[in-house]
């Protein structure tokens, strides 16, 4: 009678546990849960920084107990249900509203940040060229050429005053990019902050100053319970007229119908819009047809798996020795 070998009982995903000795500690059983994403490609970038990761793809997680660390990106609800060793939640995009507002996620569970230097480089460019284009009137230059008009128009330039809404990673990196070109661009945050070539302001009086002296508005604000909905009619109105909205950040910063009227009415006289409240954004939706809005499928700042991966490596390898990851998420500020 043949006699099923020791290993053959157990499942698939523990044959890598071999590999790991007494001297460094085990990584985490780690699973990949990005519906949409090329998984596999993230799998092979993440054990090519890692040898011997175990990593398990979205849907097929085996048994979800022994899942210690997941890699998120607007995972489905339950999706991390019955994962009870469950210590690190890593978000793989710009973005960490997932993470804090899944129930699975108790507060013993560390969270991370996703903070890449080369998706930092494609939100700066995505804005760069928002803000060039809305400087030359890009946008009234193409209606003239539809309309076969050769007429010079009367830009703004340089003299474009940028207000930038958030000074993270992110949008510090975009403001110091636009005050290098020659911009005067005045930065906003919640806390007082210092940016090279940029005038930073902090609190409610710091907004108030920075939404009048600003003719292009460009947001990278995170999502919590303070800055949802910050962008509304109250906010919209004090801008000066004329002026231009750039949101890259969330959808729920803006309150789509007051963004709608202030368009209309010449309040406004653009929106560059990169996120919007529900994403996909629904064919029935204003957005799409709107003259004086262009719009973009959230593709300002994407995750590339090759150069993530050495950053989530080396968070994995942090939890696995008991340390926060790299860039931990601060419960009580939201981000």
């Amino acid at each position: 009678m043949l006699r099923a070998h020791p290993l053959s009982c157990l499942s698939p995903y523990r044959s890598l546990h071999a590999m790991t000795t007494a001297a460094t500690p085990r990584l985490p059983v780690t699973a990949i849960i990005a519906p949409g994403w090329d998984q596999p490609r993230w799998q092979r970038a993440l054990v090519a920084a890692a040898p011997g990761l175990e990593v398990r793809l979205w849907p097929d997680l085996g048994d979800v107990s022994e899942i210690e660390a997941v890699l998120l990106w607007k995972q489905p609800a339950g999706a991390l249900a019955g994962m009870s060793r469950l210590g690190l939640a890593q978000s793989l995009g710009a973005g960490v509203e997932h993470l804090l507002n899944d129930p699975a996620i108790g507060d013993h569970v560390a969270l991370g940040r996703a903070v890449d230097p080369a998706m930092t480089g494609e939100m700066v460019r995505f804005v760069v060229h928002a803000v060039l284009a809305i400087s030359v009137d890009a946008a009234g230059y193409r209606a003239q050429q539809a309309a076969g008009l050769w007429e010079e128009r009367s830009v703004p330039g340089g003299a474009l005053r940028v207000g930038m809404l958030g000074l993270g990673e992110l949008g510090a990196a975009a403001a110091q990019a636009l005050a290098g070109l020659g911009f005067t661009v005045t930065g906003w945050s919640r806390s007082a902050r210092q940016v090279a070539g940029v005038t930073c302001l902090s609190g409610a009086d710091g907004l108030n100053q920075l939404i009048a002296g600003t003719d292009c508005l460009v947001n990278l604000l995170p999502l919590t319970d303070e800055t949802r909905g910050l962008i509304d009619a109250r906010l919209l109105a004090r801008l000066p007229r004329g002026a231009h909205l750039v949101n890259v950040a969330r959808g729920g910063h803006v309150v789509e119908a007051d963004l709608l009227a202030a368009l209309d009415d010449g309040r406004l006289a653009s929106a560059t819009l990169d996120v919007t409240a529900v994403e996909p954004l629904p064919q029935s939706h204003p957005f799409w047809s709107h003259p004086k809005i262009v719009l973009t499928p959230h593709v300002a700042a994407a995750s590339t798996p090759e150069t993530m991966a050495p950053i989530l490596a080396e968070s994995l390898r942090r939890h696995a020795a008991g340390r926060p990851p790299l860039d931990p998420v601060e419960r009580t500020r939201g981000y």
